[in-house]
């Protein structure tokens, strides 16, 4: 099997180190790429801040590969901020912040959850606003030449995208309103999760695949400790010509995250620069 690059997802690995600790540590792991969900909680950091995350993702000589737009409280009662009116302002001050940081470190790809659904606000009225703040992301996006992702999500919160279908469907309307920079993040994790088949997600958009993430299922934790055949479905996305990185977005089942990589049945090393000099999940 010709496997592809992997990449450190630092939001779920190194947790055990500061936020500005891991990109050194995925490094000395042996990881050229990382990625990393919003990194604050607030949308709208101090430019200290963001100095910060900046000097230590160069420092680190690592290539930030993927970066989320502000979610909301995804420790909390969030998931996402594309559709939900009391966090739209919040997630349109966002772009500009998230845009500026994927310019000055190159990121290809900026990942953009969409929301749960309100009680007591028309469903319809949510993907519109999802929609309208999805156009400026992609449009601000398209000025750094980097990818908007959508994502299909498993868990208990009422996340509206459980499918690959449901997802593709929100890139196809963008797409079709002239924004060709909007991609499908395929993640191997919550897709199982949701009893979707991940060979029929990838034969059916593997031209719309923009990235893949993974994490083993029951559990979430480093592959090998579920029941996902990683090994089949990669193949799989070579076959059909995938050629970005694969994500690691998982949670260490061990107490530091370098112990439960020396576990995994998939190369680290040897083949990371294709994640910096090829672009993130271009089908070719």
């Amino acid at each position: 099997m010709h496997r592809r690059p992997l990449a450190a997802n630092c939001s779920m690995l190194f947790t055990e180190l500061a936020l500005l600790d891991r990109p050194a540590a995925a490094k000395a792991a042996g990881f050229d790429a990382i990625e990393f969900w919003w990194p604050w909680q607030q949308a709208s950091p101090t430019d200290r801040e963001v100095d910060a995350f900046v000097t230590a993702v160069r420092d680190a000589e690592v290539q930030l590969i993927g970066l989320n737009f502000f979610a909301g409280d995804l420790a909390g009662p969030d998931c996402g901020a594309l559709s939900v009116p009391a966090l739209s302002a919040r997630f349109q001050e966002n772009i500009a912040v998230a845009v500026g940081i994927g310019g000055q470190l190159g990121v290809p790809a900026l990942n953009a959850l969409y929301g749960n659904r309100i009680v007591g606000v028309d469903p319809k009225q949510q993907d519109g606003l999802a929609f309208e703040n999805l156009s400026l992301a992609a449009k601000a996006a398209d000025d750094i030449d980097a990818k908007v992702l959508i994502e299909a999500v498993s868990g208990t919160k009422p996340y509206p995208l459980r499918t690959a279908d449901d997802a593709v469907a929100v890139v196809d309307r963008m797409r079709a309103a002239g924004h060709a920079n909007t991609a499908f993040l395929l993640d191997m994790f919550h897709l199982v999760s949701n009893g979707d088949d991940i060979d029929l997600a990838i034969t059916a958009h593997h031209d719309k695949i923009g990235h893949v993430q993974i994490a083993d299922a029951p559990g979430r934790g480093e592959p090998g400790t579920g029941n996902i055949d990683f090994e089949h479905h990669l193949d799989v996305l070579e076959h059909y010509g995938y050629r970005g990185c694969v994500a690691l977005e998982y949670k260490p089942s061990t107490a530091d995250t370098v112990s439960s990589l020396q576990s995994l049945d998939l190369s680290v090393g040897g083949t990371q620069n294709s994640c910096i000099h090829g672009a993130v999940g271009d089908p070719q």
